[in-house]
């Protein structure tokens, strides 16, 4: 099939790139090179056209012939503060309104969207004694006191975190989160609209090769390896419980390749994930294993609006797009520990 490839000189981007080249597609790829996400002086890459997604001139002519478009194009990251809402609104949402505006008008009728956990919100949760529960907010007071867990609404008990599955109400709590919740929500219309098919790929913490060093964009693996590599031990923040699935850059490709191959209609908004929780202290602990690094450092601290636990169900991804991880979390963290990043 003939792919346009938005985003294609990115961390995720280029390895959606060459997987689907490997698996025989022909790939129209383009990036916009923002400042933000490849530094100033980046280059572009062989085979890679410059276009921003938001001019719809220049992405017309692309999408003749194109049988289905794979969108990575983002600004991403939680968001520094209230003055980066313009700049999400604009790239993230704006971006995806014109790509599908231009879709319609080129009769292109299936799209994948890179969507993320975000979406989600605090995540999933139960009581011991009265089940599935929204969890309380976690209070200033209780975090200053060491309590990071949430609450129950009901009596006050500690809760256990739970699988997260695409049923979940969506519940962005941050900038970069309510700008992807706007792309699924925009996606969801055109595909009901237009008559289009839509799967949405709800990234969870990915990590690899390549990924962005010493950034507000950065993820938190990156950011321990940096700080290994300077010879300090990793800073971790609450006490290290905090539960997230980290899934490689290389199954969240795979999970790409498996999207521009199905053939469902309307829209499917599937988690990717590894499927094998792990929580951020053992993460540390694996890179500085790995290294033969200090020790990490649980420092107590805490990020104002952090999520406590994240946990994704793999489930639909495996049933509707044949999807499931290959690459363990203790294997892909061990060579991570290593792998070249990105300036």
């Amino acid at each position: 099939m003939r792919v346009l490839l938005t985003g294609a000189a990115g961390f995720i981007g280029g390895r959606v790139w060459a997987a689907l080249l490997a698996a025989g597609h022909e790939v129209v790829a383009l990036d916009a090179m923002l400042p933000a996400a490849h530094g100033p002086g980046a280059t572009l890459p062989d085979g890679c056209l410059r276009v921003d997604v938001r001019d719809g001139d220049a992405l017309a002519p692309l999408l003749a012939g194109i049988d289905v478009v794979c969108h990575q194009a983002a600004v991403v990251g939680a968001g520094v503060d209230a003055a980066d809402a313009p700049s999400y609104a604009s790239h993230n949402d704006y971006g995806t309104a014109v790509l599908l505006a231009q879709m319609f008008a080129a009769g292109v009728q299936r799209l994948v969207l890179a969507s993320s956990m975000v979406v989600y919100g605090q995540g999933g949760y139960s009581c011991p004694v009265h089940g599935v529960v929204d969890p309380l907010p976690r209070t200033r007071a209780d975090l200053d006191a060491g309590r990071f867990e949430h609450r129950c609404p009901v009596g006050g008990e500690e809760l256990a975190w739970r699988l997260v599955d695409e049923d979940a109400p969506l519940a962005p709590r941050s900038l970069y989160a309510a700008s992807k919740t706007a792309q699924e929500h925009y996606a969801l219309a055109w595909s009901e609209s237009a008559g289009g098919a839509v799967v949405a790929l709800r990234y969870h913490n990915v990590y690899g090769p390549g990924m962005p060093r010493d950034t507000p964009y950065s993820g938190v693996a990156a950011i321990f390896r940096s700080s290994l590599e300077k010879g300090q031990p990793p800073r971790v923040f609450e006490d290290g419980g905090q539960m997230r699935d980290f899934v490689h850059v290389d199954d969240v490709a795979a999970a790409n390749v498996a999207a521009v191959g199905s053939d469902g209609g309307g829209f499917l908004a599937a988690n990717v994930c590894s499927g094998r929780p792990i929580s951020i202290m053992d993460v540390a602990s694996r890179l500085c294993e790995a290294r033969g690094g200090p020790a990490p450092v649980v420092t107590g601290q805490y990020r104002s609006g952090d999520v406590r636990h994240i946990v994704a169900d793999p489930a639909r991804a495996a049933e509707s797009l044949g999807f499931r991880a290959a690459v363990q979390p203790t294997d892909g963290l061990r060579e991570f520990a290593f792998a070249p990043l990105r300036a």
